[in-house]
């Protein structure tokens, strides 16, 4: 029996979302894009989810488009604006629509699309052993997956340009220096490294972490008076809960949290 595209998994409150075409370097497919979608949305509403890890199985992180498509001429004109707007765009909306932080687990090669996608996640962790590159020019392509969008925020704008106009690849210590990964761990310890940091993100306040992560992207794009009266706004509603009450009273009384997500 085959495996579906995409893997989905639930322990010690993280979501694991494993890319799951390997014979194909996790090429896109449109029912990978589903999948890949749905369970995004599925982790959003379930309340035993605090933090999503997004991976691929075998040795490559994720290839972007199937350029055997490309080849054949499959993706042309229309067809190709409403296969990434109705597909992959999907999965980027998703993403900023998530109020739960996403981590990257780049275990391989992460090329054009592939790349975006880990961009577009809250963290990356990447393998010593992966190999990253916006190669759309190689393919007399753009960077069509949002690439343009999230590349010049972590690296700058020159150097997005460089690595946009010629397609190099780049090694995980170069990318860890320009911001665009959080850590480089040894590949037979990456899953281990990534699942550490998913749950010590998961052990604190659940509506605290979530808050943080909306309140970090909305002040990307907003005044600073904007932005004060906002996150004034959400630091009055977690003066209510109980998180926050069990926090102040563990700290006087010099013993661990118990954070129960209220």
């Amino acid at each position: 029996m085959n495996e579906d595209p995409v893997l989905y998994a639930v322990e010690n409150h993280c979501a694991r979302i494993t890319l799951n075409r390997p014979e194909v370097k996790n090429a896109f497919s449109p029912e990978m894009i589903r999948l890949w979608r749905e369970y995004l949305s599925e982790a959003g509403r379930d309340d035993r989810v605090r933090v999503v890890v997004v991976t691929g199985k075998g040795d490559t992180f994720c290839s972007g488009g199937d350029i055997r498509d490309m080849a054949e001429g499959k993706l042309r004109s229309w067809d190709m604006k409403n296969y990434v707007w109705e597909g992959v765009h999907r999965i980027v909306l998703a993403l900023e629509d998530l109020d739960k932080p996403v981590i990257a687990s780049i275990n391989g090669a992460a090329m054009g699309a592939g790349l975006d996608m880990a961009l577009m996640c809250d963290m990356r962790i990447c393998s010593d052993k992966a190999k990253l590159a916006e190669s759309y020019i190689l393919m007399g392509l753009v960077p069509g997956d949002g690439g343009a969008y999230f590349l010049p925020r972590l690296v700058g704008v020159s150097k997005a340009l460089e690595l946009f106009l010629t397609g190099d690849p780049i090694r995980p210590e170069e990318a860890l220096r320009l911001g665009m990964v959080n850590r480089v761990v040894p590949h037979d310890r990456l899953m281990e490294e990534t699942l550490a940091l998913a749950e010590k993100i998961a052990s604190r306040p659940p509506l605290a972490v979530q808050m943080m992560k909306r309140a970090v992207y909305q002040a990307q794009t907003s005044t600073l008076r904007s932005h004060l009266d906002y996150i004034s706004s959400q630091l009055s509603l977690l003066s209510e809960t109980e998180d926050h009450i069990e926090a102040a009273k563990a700290f006087l009384e010099k013993r661990p949290p118990l954070f129960k997500g209220k």
